[in-house]
């Protein structure tokens, strides 16, 4: 058998690899842009299959598509969504605009597979035609934009719910260390005292704010523009297509979809995806601001300020023994980063739209995609690996906090503040407690003094020392 066969498309013959479900367009982009070796992303490719299926449906019920071809169309987007054909889409994510490439390496895929299902060949024999009969009411401006939507929709589940899980692992850190009172630190100097647990519960309202912020950014991922087709006119789709396709992509999905309400919008304007990727970025800025702060409050042991203290998963280097470092926190960060940059990529995306066609979708895409995968993985294993065993060193918590010098904050409403900026000065100048310099002054007797610098009633609204 040979290892090619031959096909051909409206530029002429193309060697294909005879073991290949595409043909000559994919082929072609597979020559055309050997660009970064990565595939599509999986949700994308579910998000075209299930279009595929869902136009086949739409189509036989208007008996515009014959049924025998049809159902076998049916059948081939059933085995793709199942996996079994995913080593047959093939093309770079960075290809040419619009996803020309992507829409017809789906197309190319379903008809040879159809048509095998059909007892005949794939190729230029084959009984299903890509364009004719899997691509019928359709263009790769509508398919595609519809087709990153749906992905999205996908992936969407699995960011929030580790989102989720790690809103409620800090919640249950917060809840346990409330009782653990230590300084808290702005502009990276002592500041006045804080429980540990109040500390991290801003972390975990921040996550439940970042929840918030994807949810809504993603209503607008349930308007669609099939059957728009090439320009949002909706040339060669017919009416009773369009909202056929819809009601059949809510049924095979589960989604809650809808006929878009201006395809010409939603044809030109990548202003959405946009939306979406920046409420994901917001999300992996909050994680990253806690991640850099889980490691400065777990450094050390000794030499730091070690107020934390991490599960070790791992050695931390390869020539100081017993070095143990914040590993799953350095990652999130480093994850963090890269969701920040793609959507950089979605942002520039959506303004390089131009005229009646945003051709970027095979970017966004990914990067949409690629990002809301990472993050979710990101979230999930620093939420089991870290986060869910950070335990406190409460001794640490109070010896730090002891030696404050903003424990003096509670004497402004006593002796006010220029007097009290004294003693602090002078409580650091002599490497003295505040309590020890206020003591020296004779500012109030030691038990009203115990009482003003008792510093868990200052983690409350109050003046210290009043009841």
């Amino acid at each position: 058998m040979s290892d090619y066969r031959t096909e051909k498309d409206s530029l002429g013959e193309v060697r294909v690899p005879s073991h290949a479900l595409w043909g000559a367009q994919t082929q072609r982009a597979l020559d055309n842009f050997a660009i970064s070796g990565l595939p599509p992303q999986r949700d994308y490719v579910w998000g075209m299959i299930v279009i595929k299926k869902a136009a086949a449906l739409a189509n036989m019920d208007t008996g515009r598509l014959d049924k025998t071809i049809g159902d076998a169309i049916v059948a081939a987007a059933d085995e793709g969504l199942s996996g079994k054909l995913d080593s047959h889409f093939v093309i770079d994510p960075w290809q040419a605009g619009a996803g020309t490439s992507h829409n017809m390496n789906v197309n190319e895929v379903l008809a040879n597979r159809a048509s095998e299902l059909l007892g005949g060949e794939r190729g230029a024999a084959r009984k299903v035609n890509p364009n004719d009969h899997v691509n019928m009411a359709q263009s790769s401006n509508d398919t595609n934009p519809a087709a990153v939507r749906l992905g999205a929709q996908r992936a969407l589940p699995g960011l929030i719910e580790a989102l989720q899980s790690l809103s409620s692992a800090l919640d249950g850190k917060a809840r346990a260390f409330d009782g653990v009172v230590k300084s808290s630190r702005t502009h990276l100097q002592d500041a006045v005292p804080i429980r540990l647990g109040q500390e991290i519960s801003g972390w975990a309202a921040a996550i439940d704010r970042a929840i918030e912020r994807i949810e809504a950014a993603a209503e607008s991922l349930r308007e669609l523009n099939l059957g728009g087709t090439a320009a949002g006119t909706g040339i060669n789709a017919e009416p009773a297509y369009v909202d056929g396709v819809i009601a059949h992509l809510g049924s095979i999905t589960g989604f809650d979809l809808r006929r878009g309400e201006n395809f010409f919008r939603l044809t030109q304007s990548g202003a959405d995806m946009a939306h979406v990727s920046s409420a994901v970025r917001n999300a992996a800025i909050e994680i990253s601001r806690i991640a850099s702060d889980v490691r400065l409050l777990a450094s050390g042991p000794r030499t730091g300020i070690g107020e934390l203290i991490l599960p070790p998963v791992q050695p931390g280097s390869s020539i100081m023994p017993g070095k143990v470092n914040p590993s799953m926190a350095e990652m999130m960060n480093m994850v963090c980063f890269q969701v920040i940059g793609c959507d950089e990529v979605c942002s520039l995306a959506a303004h390089g739209g131009q005229l009646d066609l945003n051709v970027f979708w095979p970017v966004f895409g990914f990067n949409l995609m690629f990002a809301m995968n990472l993050l979710a993985n990101g979230v999930t294993a620093f939420t089991e690996r870290c986060i869910a065993g950070i335990e406190a060193d409460e001794e640490r918590c109070k010896e730090l906090l002891e030696q404050s010098l903003m424990l003096c904050t509670a004497l402004t409403d006593y002796i006010g503040y220029d007097k009290t900026a004294a003693l602090a000065k002078q409580a650091h100048a002599e490497r003295k407690t505040i309590r020890e310099v206020a003591l020296e002054h004779e500012i109030m007797d030691e038990e009203q003094l115990d009482a003003v610098l008792d510093a868990a009633p200052m983690t409350e609204p109050g003046v210290p020392g009043r009841t």
